[in-house]
């Protein structure tokens, strides 16, 4: 794909959105990602030592894109994250959720809220009620804006990145970027 036919990012980072990092950070990494996508699995901690070694010069951002029709439990995982980033545990929910990724039935999910001093009876309603579906389904609809169909996806500054999901290249990306401003 040329880079002029390469997709950008349709729906620019916002208060809505789970970060970790600073919006001062010069580099932000957008992931459309699904709880249950093995390759989303191994990206994991593949992003978590790309922000251990960037610091503060990374933000990045999670956003849901559960391929549903091929994870049947990737749409509740989404929202049980969801349910947990309301009692502010998103990033930790996240975590266990790719931590556990062959155990995320509803009676697992509840495990974790137990694991991470939720609120279970208010967790469980969310679940229930499908309280998040909603900005579940409004995330899938920004990657789909932003031409994502498969997972994981990343946006770097907005732009796509197509490369290898490793370490070296992701940071080689962002030494690019650094050397084009």
């Amino acid at each position: 794909m040329s880079e002029a036919e390469a997709p950008t990012l349709a729906v620019l980072v916002g208060e809505d959105d789970h970060v970790r990092g600073t919006a001062e950070a010069p580099y932000t990494l957008v992931e459309y990602g699904d709880f249950q996508c093995p390759y989303c699995g191994r990206a994991y901690p593949i992003l978590r030592q790309l922000h251990q070694e960037l610091g503060d010069e990374l933000r990045l951002v999670f956003r849901h894109f559960p391929l549903f029709d091929i994870h049947p439990r990737a749409e509740n995982a989404a929202e049980a994250a969801e349910a947990a980033g309301a009692q502010a545990r998103f990033w930790e929910m996240h975590d266990l959720l790719f931590e556990n990724q062959r155990a995320l039935d509803f009676e697992h999910l509840v495990g974790y809220a137990a694991r991470l001093d939720l609120d279970r009876t208010r967790f469980e309603a969310d679940l229930l009620q499908r309280q998040f579906l909603d900005r579940v389904q409004r995330s899938r609809e920004g990657g789909v804006r932003s031409r994502v169909t498969r997972t994981p996806t990343f946006f770097i500054n907005g732009r796509y990145y197509g490369g290898a999901h490793e370490v070296d290249a992701l940071r080689q990306t962002i030494r690019e970027l650094t050397h084009s401003r």
